[in-house]
């Protein structure tokens, strides 16, 4: 059995795998579970010596429970495509899996965006559950976006950082952010919450102020205050949409 299953899900990922596969083959298994790609990404996994699974997208919480399910190794680690793991936090996994009395792991994470690391604005440290022991760790299946791990034991906090290659562009942003804000209004409606004509105004300026000066996003330049500005944004666009499907 293989300690660590090093796990990546993808989607037309050719321009990343590659790169992020290099920096994991330090695990004892590599595992990409594509959603149907039509680019060469699964020609690329399996040149890297990962084993190519196939599976239908229906969310990332129902993608990564198939993904634990099909990992051979007692340790699970997952990683994006465009995140890329340093010999550091290498060394550090390959200690963390043999300390006893824990069965998870969460690792910080270095957000590069729009070519520059953000350090506030709440993008980092921005911890992520990623490293697992495998028959105790669950996705909760509730949760379609920004998925949240059942572990029935104990994590610890590593302390080098996954380094994440987030956003080049304000419309590659944007395109993401659209995607979320659609799971999120169904988690909202499905929890029973609804939207109040003072949301739409007070909850755009609340992220604002949270993210530009509570987490010091001001120290990040003009792209700190872009990225405040878009979050913001995207707080209205969420109340707007919960707004409407509940009236309908």
């Amino acid at each position: 059995m293989a300690q660590v299953s090093a796990v990546v899900l993808t989607r037309n990922e050719e321009r990343n795998i590659a790169d992020c596969l290099d920096t994991l083959q330090w695990a004892e298994e590599l595992l990409v579970l594509d959603s149907f790609s039509d680019d060469a990404t699964i020609e690329i996994a399996d040149v890297m010596g990962a084993k190519v699974r196939q599976r239908r997208f229906d969310n990332y919480a129902l993608q990564r429970n198939a993904a634990l399910r099909m990992a051979s190794g007692e340790w699970v680690f997952f990683v994006d495509a465009d995140e890329r793991v340093t010999p550091e936090l290498a060394a550090e996994i390959k200690l963390a899996v043999d300390e006893e009395g824990l069965d998870g792991w969460w690792v910080p994470r270095k957000n590069h965006i729009f070519g520059k690391w953000i350090r506030h604005a709440g993008w980092y440290p921005d911890h992520q559950l990623r490293l697992m022991r495998r028959e105790r760790a669950r996705y909760d299946e509730r949760r379609e976006v920004h998925e949240l791990v059942d572990l029935d034991g104990e994590a610890g906090y590593l302390q080098n950082p996954l380094i994440h290659y987030n956003y080049d562009t304000v419309q590659e942003f944007r395109e993401k952010q659209d995607r979320y804000t659609d799971y999120e209004v169904r988690a909202l409606l499905e929890s029973g919450q609804r939207a109040r004509p003072w949301n739409l105004a007070l909850q755009p300026l609340r992220q604002f102020r949270w993210r530009y000066l509570t987490l010091g996003g001001y120290r990040d330049g003009w792209r700190g205050l872009l990225l405040s500005s878009l979050m913001a944004y995207y707080e209205l666009v969420r109340y707007w949409r919960l707004w409407h499907k509940q009236r309908s």
